[in-house]
């Protein structure tokens, strides 16, 4: 399944009326290793849970610090239907509910990308971005230069002109995407220009964030659903966004009811959401199946 397609299962849903308000929540478990993480859906026609695991130390032994599964069931019988690898799945979903986000959010000529971060969900991100936008400029900003590099490089093969940068290159940018496991802020707010659409995954913890205050205070804010957002969007609660009435959420980005003024950054953030997961693995599961 490509980006695009991912992108387009996350639509789907949300203009067949899906309300992400009414989404189950997630449940976290503390274990010895980190955390477990349990995200269940459902629709008529389908229902899954994802279980993943967040284990901090496991990137110093060269194991990946996310691992997970997911399994898809048959809406009416509940019978077991298929069993995905919930990492590909999220590093499929994520990065598509950005780009549906950002591609109603950014202007129409929007070119300049600056990438915050060089895993997979940047890889991801990258790739999704230029199904639905037409990218010409990516700057890659992380902590290593040779991760960062090589993500320069996998863009140039692209298509795209791109190169390792700072993060003053805000200040030139078009869309702003951070995909990083950042605690603080990983720029200045106020270099982010008006016209500039922003979006921040890399966290779903009351107490982690990668944008600051200033950029909140000054951006129209969009969220996957209000409720959730409140419950644990660190870039928004340690900024003081406490009220349901400054968001707005995805399904009224993308029904149209949702404003995109031109005088200010617009800020996206995502925490992932169940219902998320369920539209691309269901999707992914009607391809294989035929």
């Amino acid at each position: 399944m490509t980006p695009a397609e991912a992108a387009g299962a996350i639509e789907r849903v949300l203009r067949d009326g899906l309300d992400p308000e009414a989404a189950p929540a997630r449940s976290a478990v503390p274990v010895p290793a980190g955390e477990l993480l349990m995200m269940p859906a459902a629709s008529a026609r389908y229902t899954g849970v994802k279980i993943a695991g967040v284990a901090p130390a496991n990137p110093a032994v060269g194991l990946p610090r996310i691992t997970g599964s997911y399994l898809l069931l048959d809406g009416p019988t509940l019978q077991p239907l298929a069993l995905l690898d919930g990492i590909a799945l999220t590093s499929l979903r994520t990065p598509a509910v950005t780009a549906v986000a950002l591609d109603r959010l950014a202007v129409p000529r929007a070119g300049h990308l600056v990438l915050f971060g060089s895993g997979p969900q940047a890889y991801g991100h990258l790739d999704a971005l230029l199904a639905v936008r037409p990218l010409t400029r990516v700057t890659v900003v992380a902590r290593s230069e040779q991760p960062a590099e090589a993500l320069a490089r996998y863009a140039r093969a692209h298509g795209v002109a791109a190169a390792v940068g700072t993060p003053a290159d805000v200040a030139d940018a078009d869309l702003v995407v951070c995909c990083t496991t950042a605690r603080t802020p990983l720029f200045d707010g106020a270099l982010v220009p008006d016209h500039a659409a922003v979006a921040a995954v890399g966290s779903h913890e009351v107490d982690a964030r990668e944008v600051d205050e200033v950029l909140v205070a000054r951006s129209a804010l969009y969220v996957e659903a209000r409720a959730v957002a409140l419950r644990e969007a660190g870039d928004l609660l340690m900024a003081g966004i406490t009220g349901a009435d400054t968001l707005w959420n995805l399904a009224e980005l993308v029904n149209g009811a949702a404003p995109v003024p031109a005088d200010r950054p617009r800020f996206f953030k995502s925490v992932g959401m169940a219902w998320e997961d369920l539209a691309v693995a269901a999707e992914a599961y009607r391809r294989e199946a035929g």
